[in-house]
């Protein structure tokens, strides 16, 4: 991988909020220096690209190198939809974790999930998972220094000591160890440099927001050996606050280190040996109630963050680390080896008051506990005109859940859900420059998924479960149920790019996306159907409700990349079509059990989708030299299209809705703008930017929801940097200016009609409740206006 420095000229960075733009060719001085480059070897390629990126950074290029196809390379070359933020662009804007990438990131969507902290729901292009249920391998995924992050729990990662993040668009299997059929969050951290470095970074703004990142790192001798680490302190007060149990709602309280190793001995081996931890200690997030509870009668509160939830066991604690082990050797100049060795452990326990209210009526503690081994083998090629990998992939993962749903009556139904993952898969890709002019790239994936889940179901009476210290006693055993099933796919793709100058870069593609099927940890089994009518359910009946189908993409993508006018303008354009099959929708209802009302996970397949779209980044030089030498006018903006349809979406009742269902968390419109200005100010420069970023009306659940659902928003961020010198700089930043409140998702157990979504009445004009006898209809919100200060120090 290339490591540069991606901010030399620091007024570019004024639009860094959506820097991320198609950009020149490293290499691409001239069709001279193409041509030249086919005949070098690997090693004096990628010596002569080093150096040609740093000059153009020196003149104020300031390219984004990254490795969306595994090898470093400029954007404007890599034909796939990707958008890229280095980790200065980052902090310019203000942002951190994650989920802010997508104010700016065209037809993504990135939240903390309901109520969670650190749960992250991700969707890209319309594809995602809005129910992060343990057992389900999300639609995105998210990798953290090429290791893939098997369940969204512990996927909300903060933004520190970082060297970019990527953002893909589309199916990934052919270049990556873990296929994933709607894109990837690729969180790159920071490689050790050649000198002793100590850098700090502290915060604090609104609700008392208080911020430390310390990262450092030195060579040990001669420099053969490297370490190096960071430590995070992430806090800040409650946007409101719990009226029962008086915690802080909607606080942080989080603690991150970081920690590598890195053995040198030669340009022929680097071995890298890297940790991470994190232990968020955040209150439990309590949800708003939109309506009035239907038998005690009490209203919404005033202010959407704060909330009534009694439920405050288990104590909300989630702990995440992870352990990987790099090799990469050269054994010939036109040959790379690379294995990466990862293992990875998340543990979380959380209280979920779904009705959001002091009595006990919808209220579910819950544990979630992850773990999975990893191991990527990688052969890279690079012989001029032939670019390319294989690699091998192993995946032994194993997500447990474990939660009551505790019910009036001290009625509780207690759930122990568990999936073990086997994978192996052979993958490989290779791009062929036929002239400087045209490449042909061409790839393949055959992946085997083997699936194996135990579930258990029991109905206690009087007292939540003993598994939570509950004095129920156990009256109905719904499920205990083990099933194995084994899945496995080709999974092609291929690309063609035409560059007709060096400066410009058009493409056509089509890649397969695949994500097996499995069994859903919440499933009831006594709620199987007869489906043969021979008065018992047997249990090929049982299985065949209890498991899902894998789901497949079929997607196609037109796209052009340029930088025009001496470069002062650059831009992405691109248009897709996806044929959707097999859409996994995990969802839960209420529903009655032999008299006893309970809690059933479901999941359907919902047929047929069509999704096409067109997506455009771009960013403008727009004036230099505005009076004095070195001031600059940037204008940056984005804009993605969707339109994601169900064309069959089959219901409980055998009814083709799909006219009535819509895709979840999936905006017909996102859209940004950021206006950047800056000037020299003695030895360093005042950076200057304010994004607007819009998104049109979404909707949480695939049925229309009521209230539930959100209107079309707008957000306002502005942030101003003075970098006082090459070692210091000072900023203030401002997120949601407008404080504009916005539902991110929520909680919905209210009788609907299946048609329209309208919520059902009785007789006396009620709504009409499917669990507890309050009614839940519960949101959670994006965060309000913060403000704060950054000051930051490289030594």
């Amino acid at each position: 991988m290339v490591r540069l420095n991606l901010y030399a000229r620091p007024y570019l960075m004024a639009s860094a909020a959506i820097l991320a733009i198609s950009a020149l060719p490293a290499y691409a001085q001239s069709t001279d220096t193409n041509s030249k480059s086919t005949t070098q070897t690997g090693a004096e390629r990628q010596a002569q690209q080093q150096a040609d990126v740093a000059a153009s950074v020196d003149q104020g290029d300031n390219e984004i190198i990254v490795t969306a196809r595994r090898r470093a390379e400029t954007l404007l070359d890599v034909p796939i939809a990707v958008t890229a933020y280095t980790g200065a662009a980052l902090q310019q804007a203000g942002a951190l974790d994650v989920t802010d990438l997508s104010e700016t990131t065209p037809n993504v969507t990135l939240e903390v999930s309901r109520g969670t902290n650190s749960t992250l729901t991700a969707f890209i292009r319309g594809v995602g998972q809005q129910d992060p249920v343990a057992g389900f391998e999300p639609g995105v995924g998210v990798y953290l220094d090429d290791v893939y992050l098997n369940r969204p729990q512990a996927a909300v990662l903060d933004i520190y000591d970082v060297e970019r993040i990527e953002v893909l668009r589309g199916p990934q299997g052919t270049l990556y160890g873990r296929n994933t059929i709607g894109g990837a969050v690729k969180y790159v951290t920071k490689r050790l440099g050649d000198t002793p470095t100590l850098n700090i970074r502290g915060t604090y703004g609104s609700y008392n927001q208080a911020d430390l990142v310390v990262s450092a790192g030195t060579p040990i001798g001669d420099g053969t050996f490297k370490i190096g680490g960071a430590v995070a302190r992430l806090s800040r007060d409650g946007f409101g606050k719990n009226l029962t149990t008086g915690q802080q709602n909607y606080n942080k309280d989080i603690w991150a280190a970081r920690g590598t190793l890195e053995f040198e001995p030669s340009s022929a081996l680097f071995m890298r040996v890297s940790g991470d931890y994190t232990h968020d200690m955040s209150n439990p997030r309590g949800g708003h109630r939109l309506i009035t509870s239907l038998a005690s009668g009490i209203p919404p509160l005033s202010d959407v963050y704060d909330s009534r939830g009694g439920l405050n066991d288990p104590h909300q604690d989630v702990k995440a680390w992870g352990v990987t082990w790099l090799t990469e050797a050269h054994p010939a100049d036109w040959l790379t080896f690379r294995s990466i060795m990862a293992y990875r452990k998340d543990d979380s326990a959380t209280p979920i008051d779904f009705d959001a209210l002091p009595a006990v009526d919808l209220d579910v503690p819950a544990y979630y506990n992850n773990k999975q081994f990893s191991q990527e083998v990688q052969l890279l090629v690079d012989t001029g005109k032939l670019n390319g990998l294989v690699g091998l992939y192993y995946l032994d993962a194993s997500a447990r859940t474990v939660f009551d749903v505790r019910l009036p009556a001290t009625v509780t139904a207690l759930t122990f859900g568990q999936v073990d993952t086997d994978t192996v898969a052979i993958f490989g890709d290779f791009t062929y420059d036929f002239t400087p002019k045209f490449s042909l790239s061409l790839g393949g994936r055959y992946t085997w998924d083997n699936r194996t889940s135990d579930i258990n179901r029991g109905v206690y009476i009087g007292g939540g479960s003993p598994y939570f210290g509950g004095g129920g006693t156990l009256i109905l055993t719904q499920s205990n149920f083990r099933g194995t099933r084994g899945f496995k796919e080709f999974t092609p793709r291929a690309s063609f790019s035409f560059k007709p100058t060096p400066d410009q870069n058009f493409y056509i593609s089509y890649a397969k996306g695949f994500k097996g099927g499995g069994f859903d940890p919440r499933g009831v089994s006594t709620a199987a159907p007869d489906t043969n009518g021979d008065g018992t359910v047997s249990y090929n009946e049982v299985y065949n409700f209890m498991t899902f189908d894998p789901e497949t993409v079929d997607s196609y993508e037109v796209g052009y990349k340029a930088a025009l006018f001496d470069r002062r303008l650059r831009f992405a354009l691109d248009g897709f079509i996806a044929d959707y099959r097999d859409v996994q929708v995990p969802g839960s209802v209420g529903t009655v059990i032999n008299g006893q009302q309970t809690f059933i996970g479901v999941t359907t397949n919902a047929g047929k989708a069509k999704i096409k779209g067109v997506e455009f980044e771009g960013n403008l030089i727009a004036a230099r030299d505005m009076g004095t030498v070195g001031d600059q006018l940037n204008i940056a903006w984005s804009v993605g299209y969707i339109d994601a349809k169900y064309k069959q979406f089959i219901d409980s009742r055998g009814i083709d809705v799909a006219s009535e269902r819509a895709f979840q968390n999936t905006p017909a419109w996102t859209a940004s703008g950021t206006l950047g200005y800056s000037t020299p100010v003695g030895a360093g420069s005042v950076d200057a930017s304010a994004t607007v970023s819009y998104r049109s009306s979404t909707q949480q659940f695939e049925l229309r929801t009521p209230m539930l659902d959100q209107a079309a928003y707008a957000l306002l961020n502005a942030n101003i940097v003075w970098h006082i010198n090459d070692r210091y700089s000072i900023g203030v930043h401002g997120r949601n200016l407008t404080d504009k409140r916005y539902i991110v998702s929520g909680y919905n157990f209210l009788a609907q009609d299946p048609d329209t979504g309208n919520f059902l009445r009785n007789a006396s004009g009620n709504y009409i409740p499917t669990l507890g006898a309050e009614g839940v209809l519960t949101a959670y919100y994006g965060n309000p206006r913060q403000v704060f200060v950054t000051f930051g120090a490289k030594f």
